[in-house]
């Protein structure tokens, strides 16, 4: 590795080696060949003069790629393609003639790209189902586990620490439909001509029409696609890219609501994230065991979200049948918003995995909050011991507004039950048997049971095949 020049971190620190290697210039280059192997396999079914010795030579060099040529031919002809047209036909001479039939530069690069775009999404299809998976297992685990609740940060009604990862993991379940959704949508460009028309390929066929429209389906399916896009310009429509940035971008948005939560519930230490032996949360700070990979998460996530406007904004300005000044932004933002979700997946597999709780802080803070959200039952309870209902309220009013007092101004601990216990109007109510943190929770462990039972163990069966590669930073 070079340390003189810029690296990108995406790739030096936080994606995986399968993410990086869907986009390698090895994989793009080698794919374009294949593309040009497809085409004069086609070709040459519909009619074409083409030699089985020339496709022959294709494919023994699809992978024999000379970078360097390549490159001082793109310095000569100022033109990518063309330049890996000419490195192709030098080790493939008898070749070379019909290297590139008929085809327009956009039929290599956008076919290349939906192929690995395709690719890119199965992998991050496998990456989010095992987040679920991960967080099924954490939900069930703590489907009973009674925690106190928040609407507007504020404390609210009981809920339990299972349930609340089932919150996390229905967005996960949500943006993999999304995921599948695209996957499933995915088409070839194929041979769609210069401007879309598919004039060059008509002349090659001396006008026969249904051999252009066979071409075209022959070459979809050698590329793996069952059809292709029912039109197109030069380029497939960049609404494809805008969607697929839509859907990564939503993974982030439910990545970045999970790990912020994970901070505010570690400030609680009420739930933290792994943390190594010999891990540093600060240099000068020597106690502090700071949520680092939730921090990541959200750094990575809003990333990615941000890219989501250079996909929007590139569909916006194609004027006409295409213009090029997609092409740089496309070389920057769609590999490295793929490299930038794996990352955050790999760190979300990895703290769900390992999510550490702590019950006793957890039933602290939820029961410091408790008898509050008790009154209701306490004062049902004295109405059925035979109490004025209106009577009752108005004491638990006044005592709850003195023990706040006393919790908030004077920083004392919750006192209510003590003051509610010595009102002669709540003489004979058992106190305590109202204060069971389950009573208050509703059906939070039978939604977890069902909900990982409905959702999780589904996508786990589809999905959950092959081990992912760990070896990466987290």
């Amino acid at each position: 590795m070079s340390h003189d020049k810029y690296q990108n971190p995406l790739i030096t620190r936080y994606a995986s080696a399968e993410m990086a290697e869907i986009f390698s210039p090895q994989r793009k280059f080698s794919t374009w060949r294949r593309m040009w192997i497809a085409l004069a396999e086609a070709e040459q079914e519909l009619g074409l003069s083409i030699t089985d010795e020339q496709i022959g030579q294709l494919k023994a060099e699809v992978d024999n790629i000379d970078f360097d040529v390549a490159r001082e031919y793109e310095k000569k002809l100022r033109h990518d393609v063309m330049a890996h047209v000419h490195t192709y036909g030098d080790v493939c001479p008898d070749a070379r003639p019909i290297i590139h039939l008929g085809a327009t530069s956009c039929f290599v690069t956008d076919n290349t790209d939906v192929i690995l775009l395709r690719e890119a999404l199965i992998y991050v299809r496998k990456r989010l189902a095992a987040v679920l998976d991960a967080l099924g297992t954490f939900a069930t685990e703590n489907r009973s586990l009674a925690t106190l609740g928040f609407t507007h940060l504020q404390p609210a009604q009981p809920t339990t620490v299972g349930k609340r990862a089932c919150l996390w993991a229905y967005d996960f379940a949500m943006d993999l439909e999304d995921i599948q959704y695209r996957i499933d949508g995915m088409k070839a460009r194929s041979t769609k001509g210069t401007t879309g028309t598919q004039a060059s390929f008509l002349k090659l066929f001396d006008g026969d029409h249904e051999k252009v429209k066979s071409l075209e389906q022959k070459v979809a399916e050698k590329l793996g696609f069952a059809t292709s896009y029912a039109v197109t310009g030069q380029t497939y429509s960049r609404k494809v890219d805008a969607q697929i940035l839509d859907s990564l971008s939503g993974i982030a948005q439910s990545a970045h609501k999970m790990a912020s939560d994970l901070r505010l519930l570690a400030n609680r230490k009420e739930l933290e994230e792994p943390f190594e032996k010999h891990q540093i949360g600060s240099s000068a700070m020597a106690y502090k065991r700071n949520p680092m990979r939730s921090e990541r998460i959200c750094a990575l996530s809003r990333y990615v979200m941000s890219l989501q406007s250079s996909t929007a904004n590139t569909l916006a300005t194609q004027w006409m049948e295409r213009t090029l000044d997609d092409s740089a932004n496309r070389r920057l933002v769609l590999p490295q918003s793929f490299l930038a979700i794996d990352s955050v997946l790999i760190l979300l597999q990895n703290v769900c995995a390992g999510l550490v709780t702590y019950p006793k802080v957890i039933a602290k803070n939820l029961n410091d909050e408790l008898p509050f959200m008790a009154t209701e039952n306490i004062l049902m309870a004295a109405v059925a011991a035979g109490g004025d209902r209106q009577d009752l309220h108005e004491r638990i009013r006044q005592h709850s507004q003195d023990a706040a007092a006393e919790v908030k101004q004077q920083g004392q601990a919750n006192d209510l039950l003590d003051r509610l216990a010595q009102d002669e109007a709540f003489a004979g109510i058992d106190l305590s048997a109202l204060m069971d943190p389950m009573q208050f929770v509703g059906r939070s462990p039978e939604q977890v049971q069902d909900f990982v039972a409905e959702v999780i163990q589904p996508i786990r069966e589809k999905y959950l095949e092959d081990e992912l590669d760990a070896d990466v930073n987290v």
